[in-house]
């Protein structure tokens, strides 16, 4: 925007200055043509009384002599009926009875069509012009003075004012181009500002705020992109609140479960019972304590947390393999032989893992398989894959279970679940798919790039238009 208004200004002013310039440039070659036309006819009048009172070539003479153009040799006087006069006459006497006086240069039909006319003419001749000045004298005959005016006294000064004017245009215009590039910095940065902020709020800097100043467009701008930025940061406060409201409210009946689960007495059951009501009231605590948590993350500091994948589903395997074995499940699980790093932190990966898990044991008959693999390929490849395959009935309309809250799983579904192992596929640059799996059932592939935006894949199924229910979704 910068260096169109520069343009524009540009092309406005040579224009301005070529309209102004080249007619001003005419004028003057015509005021100096005519000033020295003027002085030639001062000179041709300074003869006339001489003319008047003498045809005596002396005293003519002397007369001449002492003009400025005679006593350059510049004037020369046609007496019509007087003596022919020896001397230099330039060759144009023939043979009339005619008297001249100094260097004659103009044809001698133009000198006769002056005396015959009486008015006064001008005439191209070799190195100038030529003004013949008809002047009346004694008989009613018609004298003529001629005056030449050379080419350097018709142009003088021209040469130097038309430069004045070109200079004068130059800086016009350089000065109108410095006077745009300043306007059009003051809209710019603003515009700049207010960018460069979008930007770093879209990255998560919530505190980021944008000057009101510049244009009064861009200071309405900036006070709605600030009231915008305020109004998210209090929506975030808002939900952190209602969420660690949620969570506290969940301490009630986790009491009364973990108490109920302490009068079970011995066995496996009851361990395991105590054991995932404590596994519980850890993870409420965790809620409660990142929820009220106020400083805001960066997505920088956010990414850069990692944690071992093999790790991270050899642990949740082995918790949800117990229930599998009392629902009488085959459970196998590949891949997690070696560590796997990945980009995700610890907590957020086992949240993913459980509700992939949870999703299973949820929606599907008891005594249904289920598997989960973990491929990678190694140091420099650009992404882990993490499949979840059972053999249930499978997802009738994945475009439905990938919308977030969309509640499709019937009762006791949020909706949610899916949208969490999205959120944390999207968080590295990777996305989720659902398909059909070797075992008949239902695959989800979870991508996890390892170079952000590296191993991106087009998600099947997001975002995609509202259609009829699925049986399961987390």
């Amino acid at each position: 925007m910068r260096w169109a208004l520069v343009k524009v200004c540009l092309a406005v002013t040579v224009m301005v200055v070529v309209a102004f310039a080249v007619p001003l440039a005419l004028v003057v070659r015509e005021t100096a043509r005519d000033r020295a036309f003027a002085g030639a006819e001062r000179q041709a009048s300074a003869v006339g009384p001489a003319l008047a009172i003498t045809r005596d070539r002396r005293e003519l003479q002397r007369a001449v002599a002492i003009t400025q153009a005679g006593a350059e040799g510049r004037i020369a006087i046609h007496v019509p009926d007087g003596t022919v006069a020896s001397g230099n006459t330039g060759g144009n006497e023939g043979n009339r009875g005619e008297l001249r006086v100094g260097h004659t240069r103009a044809p001698y039909d133009r000198l006769a069509a002056a005396q015959r006319l009486g008015r006064a003419s001008t005439v191209a001749v070799d190195g100038g012009y030529a003004l013949l000045r008809p002047t009346a004298v004694a008989g009613g005959k018609v004298a003529v003075v001629e005056v030449f005016v050379p080419d350097e006294e018709v142009t003088h000064g021209v040469a130097t004012s038309w430069m004045v004017l070109a200079g004068v245009g130059i800086a016009l215009i350089i000065g109108s181009v410095a006077v745009a590039d300043r306007l059009g910095t003051r809209m710019v940065r603003p515009a700049e500002r207010l960018a460069g902020a979008a930007h770093d709020l879209g990255e998560g800097e919530l505190d980021v705020r944008v000057p009101e100043e510049g244009p009064t467009e861009l200071r309405s701008a900036a006070v709605a992109f600030n009231s915008m930025a305020d109004q998210v940061v209090q929506l975030l406060a808002n939900e952190r609140e209602l969420a660690a409201d949620l969570s506290h409210r969940l301490r009630t009946p986790l009491t009364v479960l973990r108490l109920n689960a302490a009068s079970l007495g011995e066995g496996d059951a009851a361990d395991q019972t105590r054991a995932a009501v404590a596994q519980l009231e850890g993870e409420v605590d965790r809620i409660i304590s990142a929820v009220r948590e106020q400083r805001a993350q960066s997505p920088g500091a956010a990414h850069s947390a990692a944690s071992d994948a093999a790790e991270v589903i050899r642990e949740r395997m082995a918790f949800w393999s117990a229930l599998a074995e009392d629902e009488g499940r085959e459970a196998r699980v590949a891949g997690v032989e070696r560590p796997v790093r990945v980009p995700v932190a610890r907590g957020e990966l086992a949240a993913a893992v459980d509700a992939l898990l949870g999703n299973v044991f949820r929606h599907t008959p008891e005594g249904t398989a289920f598997s989960v693999d973990l491929h990678s390929g190694g140091p420099g490849s650009e992404a882990v894959i993490v499949l979840v395959s059972d053999a249930g009935p499978g997802i009738a309309d994945p475009r439905a279970a990938l919308r977030r809250g969309h509640g499709a799983g019937g009762p006791g579904s949020t909706g949610l679940g899916l949208d969490i192992v999205r959120r944390v596929a999207e968080s590295t640059g990777g996305d989720v798919r659902l398909g059909r799996s070797v075992l008949g059932g239902t695959e989800v592939r979870v991508w996890l790039a390892l170079r952000n935006s590296a191993a991106r894949r087009p998600a099947t199924g997001r975002r995609g238009r509202r259609g009829r229910r699925a049986p399961r979704v987390g």
